[in-house]
């Protein structure tokens, strides 16, 4: 597979594997030991798919993995808040 399209198929799997920590993230208090497990839970997992892939540790790769990893919180909280408002 090429080196692109590798980089941004790990990039969604990235934003995949946050999307249920970003949800979780935002049903526990701020700064708690469960939020600073749901933020830095799926980092081993990142490191994982970088392993498992390949794609290496070249600077111009974490640009793109820091930002996959953002947008998968973002959305996850963002669904989070979602769901509690219209479920609760």
């Amino acid at each position: 597979m090429p080196h692109v399209a590798k980089l941004l198929l790990i990039g969604l799997a990235v934003i995949a594997v946050n999307l249920p920590f970003g949800f979780w993230r935002t049903g526990v208090r701020r700064f708690s030991l469960p939020w600073f497990f749901a933020v830095h839970a799926p980092v081993p997992l990142v490191i994982g798919f970088r392993v498992a892939s390949g794609i290496g540790w070249q600077p111009a790769t974490f640009p793109l993995m820091v930002g996959a990893y953002v947008v998968g919180q973002l959305c996850g909280g963002r669904m989070g808040r979602w769901w509690r408002q219209s479920y609760s």
